[in-house]
Parts: C-alpha cells; structure tokens; sequence
C-alpha cells in the first residue's frame, strides 16, 4: 500500500474519530437553545432522505420507474397505509412502469 494511501486513511480515522469524540466530552450540560435541539433532532431524518431518495431513482432501470414509485410511496403512506401495503404498491408501479416503458 502507497503512503498516500496510509495517510488518507489515517486522516479519515482521525476525522471519524473526532466527529464523534469531541461533542461527548465537549458538551458536558443539556443543550438547551431550542434551533439547536431542533437541528440535531432532524439531522438523523436528513441524513437517511439524501441517502434514500437518490437510490430509489437509481435503482431501476428509468428514472421514470424509481420517481413514480416514490410518488406513490409517499402517497400510500400519506393517506396511512401500513408499510407492507406501501412497499407492494411500490413494487407493483416499478413493474409496470418498466414493463410499459421497455
């Protein structure tokens, strides 16, 4: 292994590291500002989104597929159907998307 590969990786370990070490033993009392709490709140919900709903549209083979199918999964949740129901309907819209589009 190249020594640019070594340090890169020391790098990403150090960075990782103290992503997650420092906030532990810097914030020692609640937070209490409320944009702060908030923004913390949400960053989980964030984060799954941006890796969630690029995947979606990239799993099938159009766009087209992966963007309806989106639609009409947040629809059916929308309207309070379970997730075996959103997942069926979701699969049933990519499969004839594709077998309309192809």
């Amino acid at each position: 292994m190249s020594t640019n590969a070594v340090l890169y990786i020391l790098v990403m370990a150090a960075t990782t590291y103290a992503v997650r070490v420092l906030p532990l033993t810097l914030i020692k009392k609640p937070i209490e500002n409320v944009f702060v709490q908030s923004f913390l709140y949400y960053v989980p919900y964030v984060t799954l989104a941006v890796m969630t709903f690029p995947a979606m549209i990239q799993a099938t083979a159009s766009p087209v597929a992966g963007v309806l199918a989106m639609v009409v999964g947040i629809g059916c949740a929308w309207l309070g159907a379970n997730l075996f129901l959103v997942a069926g309907s979701c699969c049933a819209v990519v499969f004839l998307t594709e077998l309309l589009l192809v």
